[in-house]
């Protein structure tokens, strides 16, 4: 699959005339629960060639493949990528810490990952992962019965939220680092590592009991995160300056 994913990114590059800096799994498989058939779900970041920017008209910043059953591909422009980044986008944040990196070039990504804590604003991340938490829980959990696939998408981000509440730095994207990081031995762990067993095993759709250890650790969560966010006073200097230097740099580094 790696092949057919690169071979995309350079039909990309020459259709549209760019430079491809970084191309990365981003969804259930980089996360660490993916299922038997789980699709791919690619995100990367590209650089137009100079004449590109220098135009009055505001231009296309994303580029989207048609989707099928195995490949999803979209990837941001860098100007959009730099103005995520400077607010601390936690899906941006992510691709740059992806574990499954199909593709990368020149020098972005480590100079994003150089200044990333200075950046970061934890209150902005939380009320992303929170938001999340929450609507996920609202839609997914409040039954009698629940499919296995929708615990996780409620369990991560508030792991993730715990992560940054402890650390006040960017949280792993791996579920099973967090899980391993944050919970303590005992049953609740233990019901989650069964149902990430049974979920890559494809259990996933099974519409199960709500299992009341899992429910009653998100709810309270949920509740006590919501209360949390609100004590947050976090500010960060401006780093545009800087980004608007990165930018330069990584235009001139990607078209000498």
């Amino acid at each position: 699959m790696k092949e057919k994913i690169l071979a995309e990114i350079k039909k990309i590059e020459e259709q549209y005339e760019v430079k491809v800096c970084l191309a990365v799994e981003s969804g259930s498989r980089a996360w660490g629960f993916p299922s038997k058939d789980s699709d791919y779900d690619v995100r990367f970041i590209y650089v137009h060639q100079k004449d590109w920017y220098l135009s009055i008209d505001q231009k296309r910043e994303v580029i989207e493949l048609p989707i099928n059953d195995l490949l999803d591909i979209n990837g941001w422009e860098i100007r959009k990528a730099l103005k995520l980044f400077r607010k601390s986008n936690p899906p941006l944040m992510e691709w740059l810490h992806s574990g499954i990196v199909y593709y990368q070039a020149f020098s972005l990504v480590d100079q994003l990952k150089a200044i990333q804590n200075q950046v970061f604003l934890p209150q902005s991340a939380l009320y992303h992962y929170l938001n999340m938490a929450k609507g996920n829980f609202r839609d997914y959990l409040r039954g009698d019965h629940v499919k296995i696939k929708k615990y996780f998408y409620v369990l991560r981000p508030v792991l993730a939220c715990l992560w940054i509440e402890r650390y006040n730095t960017v949280p792993p994207i791996e579920f099973q680092v967090l899980v391993e990081e944050l919970l303590e031995e005992g049953k609740l762990k233990q019901e989650i590592l069964t149902l990430l067993a049974r979920k890559i095993s494809g259990d996933e759709l099974n519409l199960e009991p709500k299992v009341n250890a899992i429910n009653e650790f998100l709810e309270k969560e949920i509740n006590r995160l919501e209360e949390y966010t609100k004590t947050l006073k976090v500010s960060k200097e401006d780093m545009t300056p800087v980004l608007d230097n990165l930018f330069r740099d990584i235009l001139d580094e990607v078209w000498a």
